[in-house]
């Protein structure tokens, strides 16, 4: 791990100082960073994304899954030089760490939180490529690159968004996770957070449709199926982007009329937008028209499109 020196924060703040920064805090959000020479097997072996092939320069989002296949954490992961390092949501990052913790066993391993060496940024607009250069960094060239400028990583994300971590978050830069929540939510993209820990199978949240899923990989918790879900086209639930007049949270109920009081689905994100909210929701596939919040005497979803194709 490269620390900055004093002379580089000060530049850093200096920077910060001479640009208005487009971007946001992310203070919802947890650093694991795995160290040692056997951290890529290890991971290789626990998580749903094809860990040994990604190389010190890129990304992928992946989960973590039960011996059941069902999804503990769903996460943003991406390699360097010295390992690997991982972000998910605070609220369940302890027990993930913890969980993973107990499966090093012999192998060279270290997991650690990281978080507070370490600010999160999210950066996007027109003015990106000004607003990274603002905070130290360089702008990927592909998506899901990652560029390395002393101790600034910046991530390349889908919609022309970028994750900036640098060692200082400047005070100029509002906290406003709720903002990049809804961008996650526009480009649909799930996080897993507590209310909905071990609800769905990887694909009910498109996680094979991100490029989080290897079906060639190997054997993870939960592979076989997960696997099997995949090639006997046994899955009955996807994940689908829609809003509704009422306020919606992640864990809440959804109710069709072709299925009575049976729910047909799941929010697996909300935020508020208006008067109501922009979610992410997991529903039965065919039940995807009046679909109703809480019950059927609750509010409507109306589905919206996502940036990638549903099949």
């Amino acid at each position: 791990m490269i620390y900055p020196g004093k002379a580089d924060i000060i530049r850093f703040l200096q920077l910060i100082a001479m640009t208005a920064v487009t971007a946001t805090r992310l203070t919802d959000w947890t650093l694991l960073r795995y160290t040692g020479a056997d951290a890529s097997t290890f991971l290789h072996g626990q998580l749903t994304c094809d860990v040994q092939a990604l190389k010190p320069g890129a990304s992928s989002y992946g989960g973590y899954c039960t011996p059941k296949g069902r999804l503990l954490a769903t996460f943003l992961l991406w390699a360097d030089a010295d390992g690997f390092m991982m972000l998910l949501p605070a609220a369940l990052a302890e027990a993930i760490r913890k969980r993973l913790s107990m499966y090093v066993l012999r192998s060279k391993v270290k997991i650690e939180d990281v978080t507070a060496q370490q600010a999160c940024i999210g950066v996007s607009g027109s003015e990106s490529a000004r607003d990274i250069a603002a905070l130290g960094g360089t702008l990927p060239e592909r998506q899901h690159g990652v560029t390395f400028n002393g101790a600034v990583r910046v991530v390349y994300l889908p919609q022309r968004r970028y994750l900036a971590v640098v060692p200082q978050a400047p005070a100029q830069i509002p906290d406003d996770s709720g903002a990049w929540a809804a961008a996650d939510i526009a480009a649909g993209i799930p996080f897993i957070v507590p209310a909905t820990q071990e609800e769905f199978v990887p694909q009910m949240v498109n996680l094979d449709l991100i490029g989080g899923l290897s079906y060639s990989k190997g054997c993870y918790p939960g592979q076989e199926i997960v696997a099997r879900t995949h090639y006997l086209g046994r899955l009955k639930q996807r994940m689908f982007r829609a809003s509704t007049d009422a306020a919606a949270q992640a864990g809440d109920k959804l109710y069709s009329s072709g299925l009575g009081d049976q729910s047909c689905g799941m929010i697996v994100a909300a935020t508020p937008s208006g008067n109501g909210s922009e979610v992410l929701a997991v529903l039965r596939l065919g039940e995807e028209e009046a679909v109703h919040l809480h019950s059927l005497q609750g509010a409507v979803l109306q589905i919206t499109n996502l940036p990638y194709k549903v099949t």
